[in-house]
């Protein structure tokens, strides 16, 4: 089963890192944050992925063309002879990845419209180069099985990024909570689509966000999984030192196990 991930976005609200280089690169805890959601798939038994690739696209190209020997120990051997011995390993065996341009202005939607032909299967997962979270991926697609819809959405509770207030008719303040996590849903990303998603995607401007998924839950054809667990988008430069900290300190709560 092939985890699609969208790196193409230009993570304007990231710009102290993502000037010269796309978001999905920028380093947690010392390495990409594309190498922590591909290891979330990993860990579950699923190496198998597209990149559906846009601005900077040539530098993810070029992280996975040196991925071997920058992350290996290895010996070369120079003249006629030439060829290279890895003298070690590292923790991405056996991954295989499909690097696609779709498209520097190209919306979500468009871009995964994009990478059809990559996808052989009934089934598909399709995330966001930059959400973590300690989600059980096979909890998640027996859940997808069990309902027959054609797409499911990872959902959590979020944490406001305000203190809220309770505040009486006469202004008297009766309580006061630090960024609460919010009694609402919202979506995390980590989808579950069958085939028949391609259906509904339209075109390079075609906007998952605002267009299909409304539109798979206005005919009936969207549910839910609920996630109580960790999850974290690294949306802005405080979400990115927040993340490098909890790495500092020697917490990776993403990965299970």
């Amino acid at each position: 089963m092939k985890t699609v991930i969208l790196c193409g976005g230009k993570g304007m609200r990231l710009h102290e890192e993502t000037e010269n280089r796309p978001k999905p690169l920028v380093p947690v805890g010392g390495r990409p944050i594309l190498s922590h959601i591909m290891r979330i798939y990993a860990q579950a038994g699923f190496r198998e992925f597209v990149l559906c690739l846009g601005y900077r696209g040539d530098a993810i190209k070029d992280f996975f063309l040196k991925y071997e020997a920058m992350s290996n120990d290895f010996t070369i051997r120079l003249g006629r002879q030439h060829g290279i011995d890895y003298n070690s390993s590292h923790e991405e065996q056996d991954y295989q990845v499909t690097l696609a341009d779709t498209g520097l202005e190209t919306m979500t939607g468009g871009r995964i419209k994009k990478i059809e032909r990559y996808i052989d299967g009934d089934t598909f997962m399709v995330t966001y180069g930059d959400g973590l979270a300690d989600i059980d991926i096979d909890a998640l697609l027996r859940f997808h099985h069990s309902h027959g819809r054609v797409g499911t959405v990872t959902a959590i509770h979020p944490s406001s990024r305000y203190g809220v207030l309770d505040v009486k008719g006469d202004g008297l303040v009766a309580d006061f909570a630090e960024k609460p996590v919010m009694n609402d849903w919202t979506s995390a990303g980590f989808f579950v689509f069958n085939r028949r998603f391609f259906d509904y995607l339209e075109g390079e401007d075609c906007f998952m966000e605002f267009v299909t998924i409304p539109r798979l839950a206005r005919e009936g054809q969207l549910m839910a999984y609920r996630h109580e667990g960790f999850f974290f988008s690294m949306d802005t430069y405080r979400d990115y030192k927040a993340l490098n900290d909890m790495c500092d300190r020697g917490q990776t709560p993403w990965l299970r196990g």
